[in-house]
């Protein structure tokens, strides 16, 4: 079988920047959801944040391993209101430079709790480049049919840009 991808809808921030990026009315037609993430913070925002169904209960559980370059770590979050540690370059990070993440989720439209997964990194011509890899659990069975990435403070900087696939397998 084979995977095919359809561009569900995109954003990309104009001047001035914006405090949320949300895709709305997705439609349950495909397998899976990816979202892929180009991000810049307009003041010291380190991470995206992401809601799904605009579900602020606290539902939401991760794992989470990471890396700066001389360390490793892990975390365990369980209860949360949201997903975190989607990564962001902050606005005191080397001009110009962008993070990259992508979110899965499969089975996105199933009648189970909805598991994630998501991986970004950040670049800095400096210190402080980090890379996150993140394992979640969204405890509803609903199907999720939006998803909103919000800065952890501050907000996304002009040209920061989102895509929305949908996965169906052909």
């Amino acid at each position: 079988m084979a995977n095919t991808m359809t561009l569900i809808a995109s954003s990309t921030v104009g001047s001035g920047g914006t405090s949320s990026i949300d895709f709305t009315s997705i439609p349950s037609t495909y397998t899976d959801l990816q979202l892929m993430l180009s991000a810049r913070g307009a003041s010291t925002a380190l991470y995206a944040n992401i809601k799904l169904n605009n579900s602020s209960s606290a539902i939401y559980s991760l794992r989470t391993i990471y890396g700066d370059g001389s360390a490793a770590a892990s975390q365990n979050d369980s209860g949360a209101t949201y997903f975190e540690r989607f990564l962001m370059v902050s606005s005191a990070y080397t001009a110009n430079t962008f993070s990259n993440g992508m979110l899965y989720i499969p089975n996105y439209a199933g009648s189970n709790n909805k598991s994630v997964m998501f991986d970004s990194v950040n670049e800095n011509n400096a210190t402080a480049a980090q890379s996150f890899m993140v394992a979640g659990l969204w405890a509803s069975t609903a199907a999720i049919n939006q998803i909103t990435l919000t800065p952890n403070t501050g907000n996304f900087a002009q040209y920061s840009t989102a895509y929305l696939y949908g996965v169906k397998n052909a």
